[in-house]
């Protein structure tokens, strides 16, 4: 009996021990876990972390994953956003070239490049602050937009033809100036920068008007003045072409009324060899024909040429008539024939 309770004594004995071990054992595994929890780094993609030693960083992550290092207050881990973010400029009112104001707003995509170098100038300048980084790079541009813009007139900036516009060339003039400064100063690098709004004060916009109304006026006129020009040309080669017509009618016509002549002239030399006397008979007619109209009022003696055919009649026949006989001789004296009158209607 008395075996039985040593043993059992000794079995109460060794529970406290175990339980007493156990416990350091959790405990153990509870200060490691959180030790290796405090020792572990999570980067997630688009995002790098800076690794500060009493303050000063040491050590840039920027490959996503897991990273060491030691607990704090030895080391801590800040988180950089490496995401690209924008910010606008509002607008700004800034004198052109020409004397002239426009309203400008601009945007800046920018973010924070991933090399360690710029990471470390980007949080020593704005201290991980990317509100601040916008402010400042806002101010930058602000200034560069008063400068670049007197480097362009209005008609670069505004105007109806596509083909003037140079807004491509006042952007990248723009990110020329600004990208250098805001890299080097606050380690910031944008990656584009572009005009979001552009209009016009009132005044500006009376004077656009106007000088397009006049660019407007002096196209119209130009115009004008080709068409004038074409049209005189064209009535020009309509003249030239209408005269030379008119020569090469007038000549053909010359040439047939010759051919005519000719030809009434053989006709006639072919008349008056039949027949003389029938040839001056006809040509005395054809002239009265041509002197004598519907309205002609001739007073003249009837034996005056050439109406002294009307009256005689041929010559062949007044030779030809039978003589007349003493019963039908004519008794009276004969008297000298007063003028007549022939009138044609």
């Amino acid at each position: 009996m008395s075996t039985d309770m040593f043993n059992a004594d000794q079995q109460e004995g060794e529970k406290p021990d175990f339980r007493r071990m156990l416990r350091f054992g959790v405990a153990g595994l509870i200060l490691a876990a959180a030790v290796a929890a405090a020792c572990i780094v999570m980067v997630p993609a688009g995002q790098a972390v800076v690794i500060t030693r009493f303050g000063n960083p040491i050590r840039v992550v920027t490959d996503p994953g897991l990273a060491w290092k030691l607990p704090a207050p030895f080391e801590s881990a800040i988180p950089i956003d490496l995401r690209l973010l924008t910010t606008s400029t509002g607008l700004q009112d800034v004198g052109t070239r020409d004397g002239l104001r426009v309203l400008v707003q601009a945007y800046v995509a920018w973010q924070v490049p991933s090399d360690p170098q710029g990471i470390r100038q980007f949080l020593r300048s704005v201290r991980n602050q990317p509100n601040e980084a916008a402010r400042q790079l806002r101010s930058f541009v602000n200034a560069d937009l008063h400068a670049i813009s007197s480097n362009f007139a209005l008609a670069d900036l505004v105007n109806v033809d596509p083909q003037k516009v140079r807004l491509d060339a006042f952007e990248e003039q723009l990110r020329a100036q600004t990208a250098p400064r805001m890299l080097q100063v606050y380690g910031i690098a944008i990656r584009q920068i572009g005009i979001e709004r552009m209009t016009l004060p009132d005044e500006t916009l009376a004077a656009t008007v106007a000088r397009m109304r006049a660019e407007r006026q002096t196209v119209a006129a130009q115009r004008t003045a080709e068409g004038l020009e074409k049209a005189a040309a064209i009535r020009a080669d309509a003249e030239k072409e209408a005269r030379e017509v008119v020569a090469e009618a007038s000549e053909k016509a010359a040439h047939t009324e010759a051919d005519a002549q000719q030809a009434a002239a053989r006709i006639y030399q072919h008349a008056y060899q039949s027949d003389p006397k029938l040839y001056e008979t006809l040509r005395s007619l054809d002239t009265i024909n041509q002197i004598v109209s519907h309205s002609t009022n001739i007073i003249i003696g009837t034996n005056a040429a050439p109406f002294r055919v009307l009256v005689d009649g041929p010559p062949g026949l007044k030779n030809s008539a039978p003589a007349p006989t003493a019963a039908s001789a004519p008794t009276k004296k004969p008297t000298t024939q007063a003028p007549e009158v022939a009138r044609k209607p």
